[in-house]
């Protein structure tokens, strides 16, 4: 037990997964991610709460279980979001005793050096050869940890990058037996081996099958750093004087950049550049591969001597460094093909990887907790890798456009979507010579492909043209590669949006993205050409483009926004359980002229994007709904919000349920509504008006000749908003559904209700559920529906009426719905 914390301490200290030339100390720069529970998709039309946010430390809590019997915790999000580092921390907190201390045994393993292990493993093996050997008593510590699995956490990082698909089809129940490493460990998930012993799997979520998540214990979603989390890294980074405020203006006066920064390991590259983007004035990245390309200018620059090279990054230093840069890139090419992100001494030397392209630190040493021995190389980050890939694509001057072509098709083994959404065209069907580029991209894995892809497109853009001109490969053949790949883009959203089947008769035409959507979409955004951008989206006719569980954060919110304003016809835009957030819908801004609708249901978004995003529409003369339940407004956005109803006479719905919204909130917003003549649908569900809040409403919608449905569930209303509420039921001839359930009403404001019903007559649906309703309340409500032949349903479940009175009840009056 000393020796395997002593060893994990060792390894678990400095962050050197992002950083070849120096260790940064993990406890002093760790900055806590957003890490949710993973909530299921729901019903339609049925409020969800907002998903509820966890610390590191409740990781092994009670909340969210999907299935107590399982031993797997699974952390899913996407490259760079900070899962192998929440990992390293965890390994740490254990280490030096600060948390985890109900495990007296702590085992990491990496998938990507795990699938290179090729001989059979036993549980034993796999434990003492693979992570820590015992020096004494082998068999009495195995026995111990067989005997009290309960106290053993096991962890593996990157099931992505494991070449081997999820299955259960074969059976290894036998700790000492051998068997295949992926049976070993799919085995240890399933819980067939070590039973009860708690394990941590961590995955890009595409890697992710229906069959694994039957045997998770609980699936939590890393999102990455919230906009406190940058700044709070960046300060972390740089405790010089000034400097992390100098950064965090800048990323605040630049929204693209700071949308990227959302992963850490592009909050990294930042503070690696912050002399650059600060002291050399050379404009700030907007895109992904603009930052990558900064990061390659950096560590060259760092490589070569004082005043040997211009300053930024010129034609004349790619060239200087294109051996090298080629080597690399072939590296990285060969390792998307096989799944090999792990590099031994021997596949180094086939590679020509000598010590002059090592130096240039992008290749680090991978961890390990195995002693003795020459650690294998790793690229620093898979998104390196997949940078790499792309260079080599581009400055390689043997490579043909078709090859490009290819790139796009994604079609093979593990075949994904993409395949489908491309035209024929640009699929070559031709047989590849083993070994070649094209068969290596026919074998990669499709995400690892999408993110090269992506790359590919930024370099091909004609901003980068004059950079790559200086290299070998010739203008005609830059230039060719270059309409190659708007071609492949442009032909690929076209066939995408001709895929949507037609309306239905009397309902607007809508589009629900295909996983190759996004990726689609961000790879166009890379190469920043509004002509190719315009072309994309010619001749789309959709009333509604759903891109709800897409994974949209501020990255693809600019890539969005940067295509869709080009539509010509509006269009309802749904981005529904993403991770939008402020700076998101910042970025969304642009394309707001085109949105009919626009709704950020369960996007982390507060009033500060709200007002942004208000401000913005109140010139938008097509956006007439938005929806922004279970973020983290307050009252104030109310300001912002009531402006928006008084100033916008062709606005329809708001809906702003499970927020924070108090009674002075809706005081303020009732102002707003005073002089709006055009709402018709009002949500605010799961807030805290109380009955001050009801009551302004009230008064604000007596007079109000448009309002058809208005939604006050949960909000702590009692008999005294009720009767506000009853009195706007006298005088309102518009409203049809009032929605009051999960409030305290009780008896005495269902009675001011019930007295309110009779002189209405408008309102269809009264909703009253669980709200500490007897019967004589009920006794009110029926007299009420004598003199009432407009309402035809009154809601009463969960109230507290005997069997003998429901059954009473439902016999007297069709119309209740107990």
């Amino acid at each position: 037990m000393s020796k395997l914390r002593t060893t994990i301490s060792a390894q678990s200290r400095f962050l050197s997964t992002y950083d070849g030339a120096e260790n940064l100390c993990l406890e002093e720069i760790y900055t806590e991610n957003v890490l949710e529970i993973r909530t299921e998709r729901g019903p339609a039309g049925l409020p969800q709460k907002s998903p509820v946010t966890l610390g590191l430390e409740e990781l092994f809590g009670t909340r969210g279980h999907l299935n107590e019997e399982a031993d797997t915790v699974l952390v899913v999000g996407e490259a760079g979001s900070g899962k192998s580092t929440l990992l390293q921390q965890m390994h740490l907190l254990w280490a030096s005793g600060r948390d985890f201390q109900e495990f007296l045994f702590v085992f990491p393993f990496s998938c990507r050096q795990l699938q290179c292990v090729a001989k059979p493993l036993s549980v034993q093996t796999l434990l003492f050869e693979h992570c820590c050997w015992p020096d004494l008593g082998q068999q009495e510590v195995f026995q111990f940890l067989l005997d009290h699995p309960n106290r053993v956490l096991l962890t593996f990082d990157g099931f992505d990058e494991f070449k081997f698909r999820f299955s259960d089809r074969e059976r290894h129940c036998s700790p000492t037996d051998p068997t295949s490493v992926e049976n070993l460990l799919f085995n240890l998930l399933q819980g067939n081996l070590l039973k009860n012993a708690r394990k941590v799997l961590t995955s890009r979520p595409d890697a992710v099958s229906a069959l694994l998540r039957r045997y998770l214990r609980l699936e939590l979603h890393l999102k990455g750093f919230s906009e406190e989390g940058i700044e709070l890294y960046l300060r972390k980074c740089h405790r010089e004087p000034g400097v992390a405020d100098r950064l965090v203006r800048l990323l605040k006066a630049t929204s693209p950049l700071h949308g990227l920064c959302h992963l850490p390991v592009v909050s990294w590259m930042v503070s690696k550049c912050h002399q650059e983007l600060l002291l050399h004035g050379g404009g700030s990245p907007k895109t992904t591969t603009d930052l990558y390309l900064l990061i390659l200018q950096h560590f060259l620059l760092h490589a070569s001597p004082p005043d040997s090279v211009p300053c930024g990054l010129a034609p004349g230093l790619l060239q200087g460094r294109l051996p090298s840069l080629l080597h690399l890139g072939r590296l990285a090419v060969w390792g998307l093909g096989t799944c090999c992100y792990v590099f031994s001494d021997k596949q180094l030397q086939a590679a020509h990887i000598d010590s002059e392209d090592i130096s240039l630190g992008f290749l680090v040493h991978a961890k390990s907790v195995v002693q003795g021995g020459t650690a294998p190389l790793e690229f620093l980050h898979i998104t390196f890798q997949c940078f790499f890939a792309a260079l080599y694509l581009v400055l390689s001057a043997d490579l043909s456009p078709s090859l490009l072509r290819q790139l796009f098709s994604c079609h093979g083994p593990h075949s994904s979507l993409l395949a489908r959404l491309l035209p024929p065209m640009c699929v070559p069907h031709s047989e590849h010579q083993e070994g070649s580029t094209a068969a290596l991209l026919q074998e990669a894995e499709p995400h690892n492909l999408q993110i090269t892809a992506a790359f590919l497109a930024g370099l091909l853009s004609r901003e980068h043209q004059g950079l790559l001109a200086g290299s070998q490969v010739s203008e005609k053949a830059l230039l060719q590669r270059q309409a190659c790949a708007r071609s492949c883009l442009s032909r690929s959203l076209h066939k995408h949006f001709h895929s949507i089947p037609p309306a239905v008769p009397g309902e607007a035409k809508s589009m629900h993205a295909m996983p190759g959507f996004i990726w689609l979409i961000r790879s166009l955004y890379e190469m920043q050409e509004e002509r190719l951008a315009r072309e994309a989206v010619r001749g789309l006719k959709v009333g509604h483009l759903k891109l709800t569980f897409c994974g949209v954060g501020p990255a693809e919110c600019a890539a969005l926004a940067f295509v869709l304003r080009h539509l010509r016809h509006p269009v309802a835009l749904q981005l529904d359980h993403n991770s939008v957030g402020d700076v998101g819908v910042e970025q969304l801004l642009p394309c707001l002229n085109v949105c009919k609708a626009l709704y950020l249901r369960d996007n982390n978004i507060s009033d500060r994007g709200v007002c942004k995003l208000v401000e913005r529409a109140l010139h938008c003369e097509q956006l007439q709904k938005l929806a922004l339940f279970n973020n983290k407004l307050t009252d104030g956005c109310a300001p912002s919000m009531a402006r928006l109803l008084s100033c916008k006479r062709n606005f329809l719905a708001l809906r702003l349920g499970n927020n924070h919204i108090t009674a002075t909130g809706a005081q303020v917003l009732a102002e707003g509504l005073r002089a709006n003549a055009s709402l018709q649908f009002l949500g605010l569900w799961g807030n805290k008006v109380g009955d001050e809040g009801a009551q302004a409403l009230a008064e604000a919608l007596g007079d109000h000749q448009s309002l058809r449905w208005l939604s006050l569930v949960g909000n702590n209303i009692g008999s005294t908003g009720a009767q506000a509420l009853a009195l706007m039921l006298e005088k309102n001839v518009a409203l049809e559904e009032l929605c009051l359930e999960e409030n305290r009403l009780q008896d005495e404001g269902v009675c001011s209700l019930a007295e309110g019903l009779e002189k209405n007559s408008s309102l269809k649906v009264l909703k009253l559920s669980d709200n500490s309703i007897t019967y004589f309340g009920a006794e009110a409500l029926l007299r009420a529906l004598e003199r009432n032949d407009t309402i035809l349903e009154v809601w009463l479940r969960g109230n507290t009426f005997s069997a003998e009175e429901v059954e009473r009840l439902g016999q007297r009056d069709t119309r209740l719905l107990l």
